[in-house]
């Protein structure tokens, strides 16, 4: 707002298609009609029905025979011109989302302005969303409530922005060349309206219409281009890079929540560290993690950075073997340095190490919360995770054994061998906690009863220690008399 005042984005999408200047090379479908889609018959795609999901299919026939336009779109139409499997199948049609709930009686429709549908087949869901319009007239039919358009606050990020159009306006919403491709069931060909076809061929990465202005309109459209630059290994165009250093500032007014599902995308698909260094590069990270960036600028290469690198790489390593990952580790990992730098700039009691380290970890999470909100349900075992870390240093008697048994132990060992690994904790401790799980329970008992610096493990394990006094020799157990009986 302005003023006061609502500003409203009325520009229509033939205005960003008459400043071919905005999107160079890209309108190789028919120069005397900007319009008209570039269309890629089946014979010069690789996209086969075969590998599009069964259920996705079903969506796609059944809007075609009710006699709607019916196209998989975006990043599914994307990785198959790739030769990946997609995550998700979307579909988009000039269907209502009421004319789609009443084809699938297994629909459920969801947003409060702009509806869509959600078909569920099983466990899986295919999102089906209306052609959407930059400016269009109200329309009663349509579920939309407000008397604006499209709605900008004076930065120029979007508000409101919900009413159905064609096609042709469609795939000016959507923010990359590559991810505003439309493979049409009708006969299997792909529309290309903005060179998204050539562009996925030559793995670019480029915004469709002014990259300054989209940047404006969604700012968490600069972490979408990372996102997909590491995740497709593609190259981010000049033009669409050029803006990202002066207005990586707008990330610090969008809402903690939605960055947090964004951080989640970003380093739990399997290309964390590639992201990481994208970031960094692009001046993003300040504004997602401050105080990391903090940390990181005053020791770079210390032991604090190499573990940040270790453990991406390790969370993209177990993405990749297809094993759990949790937020939880991850932003252990992430905010270990800043919590390090904390906890050494404390005011600490010698021996009460446990609870200087919680103490730094409660600064370092609050003040993280402000840019990006993780919830509580990971950062409560993340604290624990982290105070964990000086219990490694204590072995003798039953606490060490009460550790093994703690429910946060695989995580909090799992840290310990990271900041091994990093040179940062002793590599002998991380493997005398590795050792004496694999003992059994009589071992453990032993182990942990000797005095330090005669612990010793695996095939070196000295034979256990004989309790009691004397010569150690076992006690004979009196017999007790037998009992004379009378007859």
């Amino acid at each position: 707002m302005v003023g006061g005042r609502v500003e409203y984005y009325t520009a229509r999408p033939s205005w960003l298609k008459r400043h071919r200047s905005l999107n160079d090379n890209i309108f190789s479908a028919n120069d005397s009609d900007p319009s008209s889609p570039l269309i890629v018959s089946r014979d010069r795609h690789p996209i086969s029905r075969a590998n599009i999901s069964p259920s996705a299919l079903k969506v796609l026939y059944r809007l075609k025979e009710a006699g709607y336009q019916a196209f998989l779109v975006g990043g599914a139409v994307r990785d198959l011109l790739l030769g990946l499997n997609p995550k998700d199948f979307d579909i988009a049609t000039n269907a209502h989302p009421d004319q789609v709930k009443q084809l699938f009686r297994n629909c459920r429709l969801i947003g409060r302005r702009f509806h869509l549908a959600h078909v569920r087949y099983g466990y899986e869901i295919i999102e089906v969303a209306t052609f959407r319009a930059a400016h269009t007239t109200i329309d009663e039919d349509n579920s939309v409530d407000e008397g604006g358009h499209r709605v900008l606050d004076d930065h120029g990020r979007i508000l409101r922005d919900n009413l159905y159009g064609s096609i042709e306006e469609d795939v000016w919403r959507r923010d990359f060349t590559a991810n505003a491709l439309y493979y049409n069931i009708e006969d299997f060909s792909v529309w290309d309206y903005v060179g998204g076809f050539a562009d996925a061929q030559n793995r670019i990465m480029r915004l469709i219409g002014d990259p300054e202005t989209r940047y404006r309109e969604d700012p968490v459209r600069m972490l979408r281009a990372v996102r997909f630059a590491a995740k497709l290994d593609f190259t981010i165009h000049p033009d669409t890079e050029a803006p990202i250093h002066k207005l990586a500032r707008m990330l610090d007014a969008v809402p903690p929540a939605r960055l947090f599902d964004e951080v989640n995308k970003l380093f739990l698909s399997g290309t964390a560290l590639g992201a990481f260094d994208l970031l960094v590069k692009y001046g993003l990270l300040e504004h997602l993690f401050p105080d990391l960036a903090a940390a990181l600028l005053e020791a770079p290469d210390g032991p604090a950075a190499r573990l940040v690198r270790l453990g991406l790489a390790g969370t993209d390593e177990r993405v990749r073997a297809d094993k759990s990952v949790t937020p939880t580790f991850l932003f252990a990992v992430l905010m270990w340095p800043a919590i390090q730098r904390a906890y050494k700039n404390s005011a600490r009691v010698e021996g009460d190490e446990i609870s200087a380290l919680a103490d730094a970890c409660e600064q370092v999470t609050y003040r993280q919360a402000a840019r990006v909100a993780v919830p509580k349900r990971f950062t409560l075992p993340l604290r624990e995770l982290i105070a964990m870390q000086p219990r490694f240093d204590k072995r003798e008697g039953r606490r060490a054994l009460r550790l093994l048994e703690h429910p946060r132990f695989r995580a909090a060992y799992d840290f310990l061998l990271l900041r091994a690994a990093a040179g940062e904790a002793d590599a002998e401790l991380a493997q005398w906690w590795t050792d004496i799980q694999e003992l059994p329970p009589e071992e453990k008992i032993t182990l942990v009863e000797q005095p330090r610096g005669e612990h010793k493990t695996g095939d070196d394990e000295a034979a256990p220690a004989r309790t009691g006094t004397g010569t150690g020799r076992r006690r004979r157990r009196r017999r007790r008399p037998a009992v004379k009986t009378t007859s």
